[in-house]
């Protein structure tokens, strides 16, 4: 029996709604398929690049919520 693999990708819009692309795998095979519209398709390789390409397109989902900037630690350069 197959065993089945299941990860997500997420992305937000400008105006900070949420959108996920579910990325399933059961052996050697991959499915993404979008939560908000229904969109699916098969990928056999990078899947979450498709995934990504989707919202990018479908969306205008381009902002990463996991890729959070941390401040700077470092002081600021006086001016001469």
């Amino acid at each position: 029996m197959p065993q089945i693999d299941t990860s997500k990708v997420s992305r937000w819009d400008l105006h900070g709604r949420a959108y996920v692309v579910h990325i399933q795998r059961t052996g050697t095979r991959r499915t993404v398929r979008c939560a908000t519209c229904g969109w699916h398709s098969g990928a056999r390789f990078l899947p979450w690049l498709k995934a990504q390409e989707h919202l990018a397109q479908a969306h205008q989902a381009t902002v990463d919520p996991s890729n959070r900037r941390v401040p700077s630690a470092r002081p600021p350069v006086p001016d001469h």
